[in-house]
């Protein structure tokens, strides 16, 4: 089999690969960009323009990391703001960027505070050298109605600054969702309405990542006041996909996606692929690894597709859609329990103590083999022990024949019904 084609068409213009930096600090000038297409970047959604109608000074320190345990940065929170380089600058770099780079990508992300400001920086940065505009709707740091999230909020205003700028640009038009919403679809069929041409989701998650418990400040703390602002990385990936995977499955919106929120390697791109998008963006996991995560994102996902026999990442997008139901498409009829391989286990408890406190108390403990002894049928298969053993392997989902049925929860006092004088309850239907 040749080697897998990694390049993929996007609103009709072709990414040498889906990897792309998303508008954020780490892209925020032509020297950072080039450095990253030097590594194998596809393309980049170049740092939020500013038309120097409103002066940009970021917050000082801006950024805060979430750690969980021994687990570095599982999330970041930000109060970084659009770009505060002037307008010319940024221009100048794109130019820059497309001359020296003619085979990568450059979108431009644009953010405006009126009609002729959408105008102007649309048309602005198609005549230097962006192939793509990417509109920003969902910077969730903006207190000016109007303007970023607030947008994104107010979908008339979503669908009008769409259309304004479809009217000026010749280029593919990518309207960028807001996750601090409910239903992600709606908003995004009203940017198609406007004309959109493609969505890019999620921007960051309006959230608190911490609290100084000296202080009472939450961080970042800028000189002791804090405050709700946007949180990325991969703790949001599991919400962001959602969102990915219900417009990619809305048949009333059919238009590609952007995917972003949490990757940082391969297995996070692929699992983005499948459920719908055919672009990625990435800035959290830069972040915290550099731009070289990208090799091993490159070679990661051509070895997968090469084990599978797929020849183009094209082929990957929305394969996981079909699988993708509600609830109610389940085949109850067919159940299930835990499985232990106790040669494996270490005799520490762990799952004896979850199986009593959280489970369906199926575990008993043989407190001289230091073992779990499992009673099938009283087991809820609903893994929890295994999700906590240090054993990889030990513990397994077994299906049981069909017909199997799992014991009935017993009362804890079979008398309890005279005790507290219970009447059945009686609907009125």
């Amino acid at each position: 089999m040749s080697k897998p084609d990694l390049s993929i068409d996007f609103c009709g213009v072709t990414f040498k690969n889906p990897f792309c930096l998303s508008s954020s600090p780490v892209s925020n000038s032509a020297e950072m960009v080039a450095q990253a297409f030097e590594m194998g970047w596809g393309g980049v959604a170049f740092k939020t323009l500013n038309s120097d109608r409103i002066p940009i000074i970021h917050p000082s320190p801006r950024m805060n990391p979430y750690h969980y345990n021994d687990k570095k940065l599982v999330g970041l929170q930000n109060v970084e703001q659009i770009s505060d380089r002037p307008l010319k600058d940024n221009l100048l770099d794109m130019l820059y960027l497309k001359k020296h780079y003619p085979d990568h990508v450059i979108i431009a992300s644009i953010m405006g505070f009126s009609v002729e400001e959408w105008e102007f920086l649309a048309k602005a940065a198609e005549y230097n050298g962006a192939d793509m505009l990417e509109l920003n709707f969902s910077c969730p740091h903006m207190t000016v109605e109007g303007s970023g999230h607030k947008v994104g909020q107010a979908f008339h205003l979503l669908e009008q600054f769409t259309e304004v700028v479809k009217k000026v640009v010749q280029i593919p038009v990518i309207a960028k969702m807001t996750p601090n919403i409910t239903d992600m679809t709606e908003p995004a069929i009203f940017a198609k309405k406007g004309g959109a041409d493609a969505i890019s989701a999620v921007n960051t998650f309006r959230a608190i990542s911490e609290i100084g418990h000296d202080d009472f400040v939450p961080k970042p703390n800028i000189f002791g006041i804090g405050a709700r602002s946007g949180y990325s990385g991969p703790a949001c990936k599991p919400i962001a996909m959602r969102f990915i995977a219900d417009m990619a499955k809305c048949d009333d919106l059919g238009i590609p996606l952007s995917a972003m929120g949490g990757i940082e390697t391969w297995i996070d791109a692929l699992d983005y692929l499948l459920v719908g998008a055919s672009n990625l963006q990435v800035t959290t996991g830069i972040i915290h690894y550099g731009y070289r995560i990208v090799e091993d994102m490159i070679e990661g996902l051509s070895d997968f597709m090469e084990g599978k026999g797929i020849g183009k990442v094209s082929d990957l997008v929305g394969k996981a859609l079909d699988n993708i139901q509600e609830t109610d498409h389940f085949d109850l009829d067919r159940q299930g329990v835990a499985e232990y391989d106790l040669d494996k286990c270490i005799g520490c408890g762990q799952c004896y103590i979850i199986c009593r406190d959280a489970g369906g108390q199926a575990l008993e403990w043989n407190a001289e083999e230091r073992r779990p002894e499992l009673i099938e049928d009283k087991c809820l298969s609903c893994m929890c022990c295994q999700f906590i053993c240090p054993v990889d392997g030990l513990i397994r989902y077994k299906e049981k024949p069909k017909g199997w049925n799992r014991r009935e929860t017993a009362v804890m006092n079979p008398g309890l019904e005279k005790e507290l004088k219970y009447k059945p309850f009686k609907a009125n239907v």
